[in-house]
């Protein structure tokens, strides 16, 4: 593969998506540690599965953005843009085949996950190479500030709203 930017998007969402698949088990397997809860799910709620992707692809944008964001000022406020995208997808595709169809099935969980992933990725991108992405990191920065620290916070004390009680 030539082009490098393709490349480090791929290795993206293949980072996001294996990390975030272990993400999913790394709660029980850390004895339930509070401080693992905070960045994986504690339950099986769709709200405690965004995290699934949003804690891996920003650990990923942290890396690239260290590592590429000077040769690329847009490549910042793509990648976040990206993170949003992906994690407001994950519950849209979840209720949409949930109250579409009645049923809910884990393995059709486990393909929105990787869709949503995949999505996030190719939206990052195409904006990016697009250029339809300003290199202003102000709104998104302070969009994923936001929805961490809404993690953070609803971890402790989760709304009574069906997007944080376990289906």
């Amino acid at each position: 593969m030539k082009n490098p930017l393709t490349r480090l998007f791929i290795i993206g969402f293949l980072f996001t998506a294996v990390l975030g698949t272990l993400s999913h088990f790394l709660y029980d397997w850390s004895g339930q540690n509070i401080i693992v809860g905070l960045f994986t799910p504690i339950n099986e709620s769709i709200w405690e599965h965004i995290k699934l992707l949003f804690f891996p692809m920003l650990l990923f944008t942290l890396f690239a953005v260290y590592r590429y964001g000077k040769q690329n000022l847009r490549l910042a406020p793509a990648l976040l843009w990206g993170i949003l995208f992906g994690s407001l997808l994950i519950p849209m595709l979840y209720y949409t085949y949930t109250g579409a169809f009645g049923i809910h099935l884990s393995a059709i969980d486990i393909t929105i996950y990787y869709v949503c992933a995949l999505a996030a990725f190719l939206f990052a991108y195409l904006s990016l190479t697009n250029c339809t992405i300003p290199d202003t990191i102000f709104l998104p920065r302070l969009l994923v500030l936001a929805l961490f620290a809404a993690f953070i916070v609803f971890t402790f004390v989760p709304p009574s709203l069906p997007l944080f009680t376990v289906p």
